[in-house]
């Protein structure tokens, strides 16, 4: 078992299967509001640790036409709201090193984007904050070499990581290998698995996706032995404004949950 590492209240490789859900970008008040209030509703149900999660800018998208979202500090003030009204931890991407602080103010997990996972200067402003630090592996890295990454935020003293497995390159495809998990979590650390972003298909005008794959993938990667679940939740994927084609739908969150749940229970 790894460390236990705390993200708000919630305490990854104690008990429980806890998931990190929310729209892939944040909308608007209204939405945040709406969507954390409904799954919370499920995994409270379910007895499952919740985080929130919702980006305030989308920093890679494919065009500079697509929605990146409210900026910094509009995005702050929702999950702060989130965080109040719903009584639940939230998460959030930071991008460069200079906004750390200022999201650590808000948010208990600071995520770092699977394409800078290996950006030091990042690594370390993220971890001085002392915050939850998630490190989602870049799809062209070993899961081996996710022990460097942590590496770089333990050396500021901070040893509250998770890290997150989000499928690897093959060709203009993504590919889940389940050994992944245990490959990682001997770094020491606690693994989680990203469901929606592994059934992702890159290329063309926008990412296209196999939202269809992700009960298969998030069943797997239970099965296999992951500390958590992220999975990006909608209660529209086809309107969402970002990755529409690999959120998840709110309506069927309840019944996918409900067997990962079992699954867990098996496993352990």
């Amino acid at each position: 078992m790894g460390k236990q590492v705390k993200a708000g209240e919630i305490t990854y490789c104690d008990r429980g299967l806890p998931l990190i859900a929310g729209p892939c970008v944040i909308e608007s008040r209204d939405h945040s509001l709406k969507m954390a209030e409904a799954i919370h509703s499920i995994t409270d149900k379910l007895n499952v640790p919740f985080i929130f999660k919702s980006s305030f800018d989308k920093a890679n998208r494919t065009s500079t036409d697509s929605f990146r979202g409210p900026d910094m500090d509009g995005g702050l003030k929702i999950l702060a709201d989130v965080k109040s009204e719903v009584g639940v931890p939230v998460l959030t991407d930071v991008h460069l090193p200079d906004q750390c602080s200022i999201v650590a103010e808000v948010v208990d997990v600071l995520q770092i984007p699977a394409f800078l996972c290996r950006q030091t200067d990042l690594l370390l402003a993220a971890g001085e904050t002392g915050k939850t630090i998630n490190i989602k592996k870049g799809q062209f890295l070993a899961p081996g070499k996710m022990a460097y990454a942590a590496e770089k935020v333990a050396s500021t003293g901070n040893n509250n990581i998770l890290l997150t497995e989000r499928g690897s390159s093959f060709g203009y495809s993504l590919v889940s290998d389940m050994t992944s998990i245990p490959a990682m979590q001997a770094s020491g650390y606690p693994v989680v698995f990203d469901a929606t972003h592994s059934a992702q298909v890159p290329g063309g005008d926008a990412t296209g996706g196999q939202r269809e794959m992700i009960p298969t993938l998030a069943k797997a990667a239970v099965a296999a032995g992951c500390d958590g679940l992220f999975m990006e939740v909608h209660d529209d994927p086809g309107a969402a404004k970002s990755d529409a084609a690999t959120q998840w739908s709110l309506g069927q969150l309840e019944e996918l949950l409900s067997a990962l749940v079992k699954i867990h229970a098996a496993v352990h």
